[in-house]
C-alpha cells in the first residue's frame, strides 16, 4: 500500500518514547495563541551588552569563524574560559587540553553523558531537574536515580537531604549529575552541602558532571562554590558553563566544559559527532564578554535581583506561596494557597484566566506528585513586562 511502512516497529527509539514535545514548546505556543506574557521559557527579552554584539559583527566582517572553527573551540575563547576560572575561583586549566567549547550547555550535558556512561550505569541526579538531563541519560542507556530536593517552607527554599543522596549511590552508580545554582528551584547548594557531595564522590570513586550555567546569578548571602575547587574533585569533575545565561545571548548557543585532560578528551569524542563545531563568530565575541570588567557582572546581578524581588512580591500578593530563589532567574511558587493542586492544569488554564504563561514543575520530576503543586516563573524580562504580569495575576488568581 502506497505510503505505508513495512514494519510495525515504532519510528522513535524506545529510549525516547517518554520524551515528546517539551513543555517549553507547548507553553510557548500557548502564549502565542492567547497573546499571553510568557514567563515560562527562560530567555531574556532584551539583548546583552552592545559591545559584545558588535564584537560578533566584527568577527563576521573580518571572516573569523565563518568557516569551521577548531574542534575544541577557537583559542581565544578557550583561553578566556581558562582565565575566567582562574580569576574567579583559583582553578587552573590548560586552554589546549582542559577546555572544550560546545553548542551551549545542552550539548555539553549530552556529550558528557554519552561519553562517560555505558548502558546500565546509574546516574544520581537532583530532582527536579532540567528536562534534557533525563533525555540524555536515556540516550546514553543509563538509569536515572533521582534524589528529590524537598521544600522547606520555614526557610522558603528547597533542601538536599544528604542521607538520601548517600543512600541513592549503589555499586552501579557511575556519576553524580549536580546543578547549582539550581534550575528550577533557585537553590544554591552551600559549601557544606557541596563538601559532603565531594566526600561521597571521592569515597565511592564517582565522576561528577556539574551544571553551573547560573554561576553569575547568585543573590543575597548565597555563594557559588564550583565543585572542582573542593578536595579530590579536580580530577573527577566535568564543569559546564555557558554564555547564554550570563550575557543574555541565548540564541548564540556557546557553552563550554572544563575538566582534566582525560575527561575532556572523552567528552570531545562524543561532541564531535553531535554538532562537530558551532557558533564560530560568536565564540570570538564571548571571549571578549568573559573579559568584561567586574562592574558588568555586578550590574547584571543587581538588575536580576531587583526583578526577582518585583516578581516574588507580586506573586505573594496574588496569593501564591513563594520560594524566593538564591540563584538563577526563576521563581518557584506553590499554588495550594490558591486552592489549586495540579500544576499542569493550572499552567494550561492560566493563559486564558490571566494572560500569563508559567511552567509546571512536575515536568522536571520522576516523582510527579512531589512537584505537582509547584510552578515556575521566569523573571529575566523587562521591568514593564513583569509589572504587567503581576497586575494580570493579581486580578483573576487572587
Amino acid at each position: 500500500m502506497t505510503g505505508m511502512t513495512s514494519t510495525a516497529r515504532p519510528f522513535l527509539n524506545r529510549r525516547l518514547t517518554a520524551f515528546g514535545t517539551t513543555i517549553f514548546a507547548e507553553m510557548s505556543a500557548l502564549a502565542v495563541r492567547t497573546g499571553s506574557i510568557n514567563l515560562g521559557q527562560g530567555f531574556p527579552d532584551t539583548d546583552g551588552p552592545e559591545e559584545i554584539r558588535e564584537a560578533a559583527v566584527r568577527a563576521l566582517r573580518d571572516g573569523r569563524g565563518n568557516q569551521y572553527p577548531p574542534g575544541p573551540g577557537v583559542p581565544e575563547l578557550r583561553t578566556a574560559v581558562a582565565e575566567h576560572q582562574r580569576r574567579r575561583y583559583g582553578l587552573s586549566f590548560d586552554p589546549d587540553t582542559e577546555v572544550l567549547v560546545t553548542a551551549g550547555a545542552t550539548e555539553a550535558i549530552a556529550a558528557s553523558l554519552l561519553a562517560l556512561l555505558e548502558p546500565g550505569d546509574e546516574v544520581v541526579a537532583l530532582e527536579p531537574y532540567y528536562d534534557s538531563y533525563a533525555a540524555c541519560i536515556a540516550m546514553a542507556g543509563g538509569t536515572r536515580v533521582p534524589v528529590t530536593l524537598r521544600p522547606d517552607p520555614g526557610e522558603a527554599r528547597f533542601r538536599l537531604d544528604l542521607d538520601e543522596l548517600r543512600d541513592a549511590v549503589t555499586d552501579r552508580t557511575r556519576l553524580l549529575l549536580i546543578n547549582t545554582p539550581h534550575n528550577p528551584t533557585g537553590t544554591v547548594l552551600t559549601r557544606a552541602e557541596l563538601t559532603a557531595i565531594a566526600e561521597l564522590a571521592v569515597e565511592r570513586d564517582l565522576l561528577v558532571v556539574t551544571d553551573e550555567v547560573y554561576e553569575h546569578l547568585v543573590f543575597d548571602e548565597a555563594e557559588h562554590v564550583p565543585l572542582a575547587t573542593l578536595p579530590g574533585m579536580r580530577e573527577r569533575t566535568v564543569t559546564i558553563g555557558s554564555a547564554g545565561k550570563t550575557f543574555s545571548f541565548t540564541g548564540w548557543k556557546v557553552g563550554w566544559v572544563t575538566a582534566a585532560p582525560g575527561l575532556v578528551t572523552a567528552v570531545r569524542a562524543a561532541k564531535q559527532f553531535l554538532t562537530y563545531v558551532s557558533s564560530g563568530p560568536f565564540q570570538y565575541a564571548v571571549a571578549e564578554a568573559l573579559a568584561l570588567p567586574e562592574a558588568y557582572f555586578e550590574a547584571f546581578r543587581a538588575d536580576m535581583l531587583a526583578k526577582r524581588d518585583l516578581l516574588a512580591a507580586g506573586l505573594a500578593e496574588a496569593g501564591f506561596a513563594v520560594y524566593r530563589p538564591a540563584g538563577t532567574y526563576f521563581v518557584t511558587a506553590d499554588i495550594r494557597p490558591l486552592g489549586e493542586t495540579d500544576g499542569f492544569a493550572f499552567c494550561r488554564s492560566l493563559p486564558e484566566r490571566a494572560g500569563v504563561v508559567a511552567i509546571p514543575n512536575a515536568v522536571f520530576y520522576d516523582h510527579r506528585e512531589a512537584g505537582a503543586p509547584f510552578v515556575r516563573f521566569a523573571f529575566c524580562k523587562q521591568v514593564s513586562v513583569l509589572e504587567e504580569a503581576v497586575k494580570r495575576l493579581k486580578a483573576p488568581v487572587a
